[in-house]
């Protein structure tokens, strides 16, 4: 793989370190992933200025979620046209998608919006992740997935706690001011960013049948997962909204979790390296199911305690799953890459849309219970997943 890469890559490849690649990717991932998932923070805000139900937010926030699964497709139109230019122009849809949500008079508008940042989402996340794994040495995959992740993860907690506060302080026209410093830095990412090579030979045919298997677990896994994680961030400000609360402190609840969640991704990458995957995906599944509802009957400071503790579990297992996703499809890690996160995502924002529609009849604390029982069935689909997904992989073609 390396050898290839050394031979077909541009010259920016060679000539930066690869700790300065990862660190500008990082920053990248950083400002794409807030500004596609700021909306929990200001969602209840949305609601009142649409003078819209509870349930419409299951339904927002799978706007926002669905077009996601198209990362497997533009999976394989990036590894196609090589380069760097679709994640660059995915952080750029994002970041104006972001922006345009504080001019949205509409539900309709709103969900139009919401859609556009899922397609700048899509067309992100499979040739940014493609370029990352390009650049790490073998035994460092996991660890320095974990990292590029950890930017992600770190804007999806910080954009919230800043969109309410600006929505709080200015209104909602004033989240334009979140898409500033994506403008600013899409002209550098052209410049300096690492890039994959153009795949000017016949892309190598993907054995569907082969990886169905695997395929099953994987998505299964994955989108349950997807549900845990947006599930708690919707509904958790709306739960704290309804109760009183005021919608700064609610976007903190999930500020917490994602951030404190940085702990668990690279901890969760470490430990995949040093112990293996399956222990990792049965451990954080478990510990998911159990801390979910610990949190969501608890008050004052333990709710916070339970929050980043929820944080850690529920992302320590992203970077495998994608390591996962991307061996299972050696011919187009690309598209790998887009199962495990775009795909499964998708599907887990249909399930957070059905989980609105059922709490019409159960409540919000409903909703988050059977979201908690999602992750005991996650936890089985990861002790009865094949052996050849949780074992380190080296062979197969890739970027």
């Amino acid at each position: 793989m390396n050898s290839t890469l050394s031979k077909s890559a541009p010259k920016s490849i060679a000539l930066n370190g690869s700790r300065g690649q990862l660190a500008l990717l990082s920053w990248a991932h950083f400002l794409n992933d807030g500004s596609a998932n700021y909306l929990p923070g200001i969602l209840p805000a949305i609601l009142i200025a649409l003078h819209e139900p509870v349930a419409t937010a299951g339904t927002l926030m799978a706007a926002l979620l669905i077009g996601q699964a198209l990362q497997p497709i533009t999976g394989i139109l990036s590894d196609r046209v090589g380069g760097r230019s679709v994640f660059i122009i995915g952080l750029a849809v994002s970041s104006i998608g972001g922006a345009l949500l504080g001019f949205s008079h509409s539900v309709w508008l709103l969900v139009l919006f919401l859609f556009m940042i899922g397609i700048g989402n899509a067309l992100f996340h499979p040739q940014a992740l493609a370029i990352v794994r390009s650049v790490v040495k073998q035994k460092q995959q996991g660890l320095s997935l974990s990292g590029f992740l950890v930017g992600g993860e770190f804007g999806r907690g910080v954009f919230p706690l800043l969109t309410s506060w600006i929505v709080v302080s200015l209104g909602l026209p004033f989240l334009w001011l979140m898409a500033v410093p994506a403008i600013i830095t899409v002209p550098f990412l052209f410049r300096h960013s690492p890039s994959l090579p153009i795949r000017r030979d016949a892309t190598p045919r993907i054995h569907w049948r082969r990886h169905m298997t695997p395929l099953l677990f994987l998505v299964g896994f994955a989108s349950l997962r997807s549900l845990m994680s947006y599930g708690v961030v919707t509904y958790m400000p709306v739960l704290w909204h309804k109760s009183g609360g005021s919608l700064v402190t609610g976007a903190s609840i999930v500020t917490t979790l994602l951030v404190v969640g940085i702990i668990g991704n690279l901890a969760g990458g470490h430990l995949a390296d040093r112990y293996g995957r399956r222990p990792l995906l049965i451990v954080s599944s478990l510990l998911s199911a159990i801390l979910l509802p610990l949190m969501t009957t608890t008050t004052g400071p333990l709710l916070w305690i339970f929050a980043g503790l929820l944080g850690i579990t529920l992302f320590s297992s992203a970077s495998v799953t994608v390591l996962i996703g991307q061996d299972t499809f050696p011919e187009n890690r690309s598209l790998g890459s887009g199962i495990a996160l775009g795909l499964s995502n998708g599907i887990g924002a249909m399930f957070v849309f059905a989980s609105g529609q059922l709490g019409r009849g159960i409540g919000i604390d409903g909703i988050l219970l059977v979201i908690a029982l999602c992750g005991g069935v996650a936890t089985l689909i990861a002790v009865f997943m094949p052996r050849s997904m949780t074992a380190h992989t080296s062979t197969g073609a890739a970027h």
